[in-house]
């Protein structure tokens, strides 16, 4: 009986643990997504991008956790995703700078929904953050994904809810484009 008990416990700190709110600043998110683009910073965005990232920043990691936790704030605060259109949420929170190595950083909540075709003229990176059900972005569940110079594709978000952080270098993105 005391075993079930203190597991019980156990479990309900857990979950009161997960459900804690966090805030944080857009100037504190800045800091730490400069702290992973000096990790990413002249690596060629291509296969071996993406699995290292998978590796050394899983679902599972604190950079992951922490990351989310900033985006989750940072909707729920106001000032990220302060736009929306075609049923997507939507913002640029940085323009490409120094401090961030070169990369814009934009922010989407989908949900069911696929967006805008656009091409990558130097490539994307994608950090997948699933709020509800299994979501998935362009297939990939949880995780990182990234979209080589040139490439081009309609985002979307299938079997839920999901946050999308984009890394673009140089902040290139090209809507115009036709697939």
């Amino acid at each position: 009986m005391v075993r079930s008990l203190h597991n019980n416990a156990y479990q309900h700190a857990a979950q009161v643990s997960h459900i804690k709110e966090t805030t944080v600043s857009p100037e504190a998110f800045r800091v730490q997504i400069a702290g992973l683009t000096a990790r990413i910073a002249g690596r060629p965005l291509d296969a071996g991008l993406q699995a290292w990232l998978k590796e050394e920043f899983s679902p599972e990691s604190r950079t992951y956790q922490d990351i989310k936790a900033s985006c989750e704030a940072g909707v729920r605060e106001g000032w990220l995703c302060q736009r929306e259109g075609g049923g997507i949420r939507y913002g640029r929170i940085f323009k490409p700078a120094p401090d961030l190595h070169g990369f814009s950083v934009d922010v989407v909540d989908m949900a069911d929904i696929a967006g805008p075709y656009h091409v990558h003229p130097q490539g994307e990176i994608d950090l997948v953050m699933p709020l509800e059900g299994d979501a998935t972005f362009d297939g990939q569940p949880a995780g990182w994904l990234v979209c080589p110079p040139g490439s081009g594709h309609h985002p979307t978000v299938a079997q839920g809810r999901a946050l999308v952080l984009y890394l673009l270098p140089d902040g290139q993105i090209d809507f115009s484009a036709k697939p």
